[in-house]
């Protein structure tokens, strides 16, 4: 059963935040997974959420996801990304 990866991003540094976009795309790629939603603009239907970047990400399954997530080709990505942007991240798996 597949499963996603959404993300929350406030990006806090922009210029180093792009280098993070290129790491995290090769090591989503080395994990089957891939893009659904990759920023582009958000618009709130209804209540008061208002994401300033969103992105999602499908893997084959659960399992996959945490071991991208988890894994030490992403950790340099990861770290990055918390040194240069605020996020809320979570896993949930498809129907």
């Amino acid at each position: 059963m597949a499963a996603y990866v959404v993300v929350e991003i406030e990006v806090t540094d922009p210029v180093r935040y792009e280098d993070y976009k290129r790491m995290a795309e090769t090591s989503i790629a080395e994990f089957g997974g891939r893009y659904v939603v990759r920023g582009g603009p958000v618009e709130t239907l209804e209540g008061d959420w208002h994401p300033a970047r969103f992105v999602m990400l499908e893997f084959a399954n659960a399992e996959r996801a945490k071991e991208w997530w988890s894994s030490e080709l992403y950790r340099p990505g990861k770290e990055l990304r918390q040194a240069t942007a605020r996020s809320r991240m979570i896993l949930v798996r498809g129907v």
